[in-house]
């Protein structure tokens, strides 16, 4: 059975760099045909999808977040990794790992703030 579980700090600054990795066992993250995800979920609002890095390597972001989202992988790690630049208080929220949005890690709480 697969597990994640997400890694980072817990508090960043304003305009820096957030960047949470999310560890996975039980199964490797290059094996076909799975999407491995980042969402996250603001106080007092809904689940937000952030974007995937497939199986091959290929990444897909949501729009509203493109230009500030990066997702990479480690495979020798079996890690995947996304990194949030340029961070405001808005960024607050617990952010989660899944696989094709079946399989989650706990969640990791991130706030923004000085």
């Amino acid at each position: 059975q697969v597990q994640l579980q997400e890694a980072g700090p817990g508090l960043v600054k304003p305009s820096q760099t957030l960047s949470l990795t999310c560890t996975v066992s039980g199964g490797s993250i290059t094996t076909n045909y799975y999407y491995w995800s980042w969402i996250r979920q603001s106080p007092g609002k809904g689940l937000e999808w952030i974007g995937y890095i497939a199986y091959s390597g290929i990444t897909y972001y949501s729009p509203s977040l493109k230009s500030r989202t990066s997702i990479s992988r480690d495979t020798s790690k079996n890690q995947f990794t996304l990194q949030l630049m340029s961070v405001t208080p808005e960024d607050t929220a617990v952010y989660f790992c899944a696989r094709d949005l079946k399989s989650w890690g706990q969640g990791t709480q991130v706030t923004v703030s000085s």
